[in-house]
């Protein structure tokens, strides 16, 4: 049979089996947001606890509603000039049959559009984490509807719809490096610029208040990974959707252990933040690149992450940004590892013939690779900076600087995250409670990563 040509008889049906598992791993991307909810809502303060997790949690109302309206249209509908999609029959995805095929593949389109939605969910919920404490919940709400408009939907058509100009490109991004990770780490970068720091930063102790949340957090992404990565090959066919699920387990534990080892070395001791966070770095640098490279090159991606990210999260106090819970340093810099990593570990033997320099393909993949993260880290910095700084000059950004001393929970919310009442004493028992003992140093320091790296 000539190349291209596909015979009626060899057109796709509708796979029973790969529709279920899609389904399946939809629903594993959707449980990813609500355990980001926990991991962060760990990291933060008690008078914080309640919004950073409904910071996280709104994303599944908004993005949900936008995605249905014109979402996935913006981002994989027909292209329009390499930037964005647009397509009438996804509006409202009210023209579509039930077993409508995505084109090429054995799913519904149905199927495909609530995967990918739940791709659009968690991406602006990341950028949430860089912002803890000191946003108005109103301005956040509307970010993240102008966010996903202005930088999201366009993004993921850069990298994943038929014409968008990375693809064509030949940019390698098996499940988010670029459009999620970086996308969302540059975002939160562009909107602390503008914001500021919050009140007390690199004075007063701002620890962890809930290190079991902060596992049970990453112990969920963890979980909810494996059908982020290997749902995204859209299928179980051809054992590709395999390889990344077991190069994802790998690298997040290379990653985990890379990073601990660092700990020690610096700062004297195995923290379990620095273990969630060293597995988070990891599931970050092999979403890009574990369709493209083998079980050993998962396992360098994922030290060499560790370790990078690791650094990556002391710079804030070099440089005097205030990254709350480290989007930066994890997200960013972890989706741009994993991305260029690309460009050296692709075997050429996995989901594409692409081979990456250590595999004879010299540096064409990795100036591809390049190109794709330059271009989505420049887009969403500036434009998420620009979208922030209107926000700011309208409604406002920012809490009042008592609110934020006092708590954004109460005032936001009008709750709280503990109701110290229950237990027979009045909201200020905690303060009758005795002082725990302190840790020693340079375990504190590297549990709250207060260590000027």
């Amino acid at each position: 049979m000539p190349t291209g040509i596909t015979l009626a008889q060899d057109a796709p049906t509708l796979s029973a089996a790969n529709t279920g598992f899609m389904l399946i791993c939809s629903a594993l991307v959707m449980i990813m947001t609500p355990g980001l909810a926990f991991f962060y809502g760990g990291m933060v303060r008690v008078k914080s606890v309640l919004n950073m997790l409904m910071m996280s949690f709104i994303s599944l109302g908004i993005v949900t509603v936008l995605w249905v309206l014109y979402g996935f249209s913006m981002a994989f509908g027909t292209d329009k000039g390499g930037v964005v999609g647009w397509d009438g029959d996804f509006l409202g995805l009210s023209g579509l049959g039930i077993v409508q095929l995505w084109d090429g593949y054995t799913i519904p389109v149905y199927v495909f559009a609530v995967f990918q939605l739940m791709f659009a969910i968690i991406t602006p919920a990341l950028i949430s984490g860089a912002l803890a404490d000191r946003v108005k919940f109103t301005a956040w709400t509307l970010f993240i509807a102008l966010w996903v408009t202005v930088v999201y939907f366009p993004v993921a058509h850069w990298v994943w719809g038929a014409g968008g100009w990375a693809f064509e490109l030949g940019v390698i991004d098996f499940a988010g490096g670029t459009a999620v990770h970086i996308n969302a780490g540059a975002a939160a970068l562009g909107v602390i610029l503008v914001i500021g720091k919050r009140v007390g930063f690199k004075k007063d102790p701002m620890r962890p208040h809930s290190l079991p949340l902060v596992m049970l957090g990453a112990a969920l992404l963890w979980f909810g990974w494996f059908g982020f990565n290997a749902g995204s090959w859209l299928g179980n066919d051809d054992g590709v959707g395999a390889v990344m699920f077991l190069n994802t387990q790998v690298a997040t534990a290379a990653a985990m252990l890379a990073w601990l080892a660092y700990e020690k070395i610096r700062h004297g001791a195995f923290t379990t933040l620095g273990a969630a966070s060293g597995a988070v770095a990891g599931l970050v640098a092999i979403t890009p690149s574990g369709g493209s490279c083998s079980p050993l090159g998962a396992l360098a991606i994922g030290a060499v992450a560790g370790v990078l990210c690791a650094l990556a999260v002391g710079l804030k106090y070099r440089f005097g940004y205030d990254d709350s819970l480290d989007v930066v340093g994890v997200h960013l810099v972890g989706g741009v590892v994993g991305s260029l990593l690309v460009g050296l570990f692709a075997t050429g033997g996995v989901q594409s013939d692409a081979k990456g320099l250590f595999y004879g393909g010299g540096l064409d993949q990795l100036g591809k690779q390049a190109a794709g993260v330059g271009a989505t880290l420049a887009y969403s910095l500036v434009a998420s900076a620009v979208l922030a700084l209107i926000i700011d000059k309208t409604i406002g950004m920012r809490v009042d600087e008592d609110v934020e001393v006092a708590g954004i929970d109460q005032a936001e919310h009008a709750e709280t995250g503990y109701d110290y009442s229950g237990v027979g004493s009045s909201a200020g028992h905690s303060a009758a409670l005795p002082a725990p003992a302190p840790a020693a140093p340079a375990a504190q320091d590297a549990a709250t990563k207060k260590v000027d790296a």
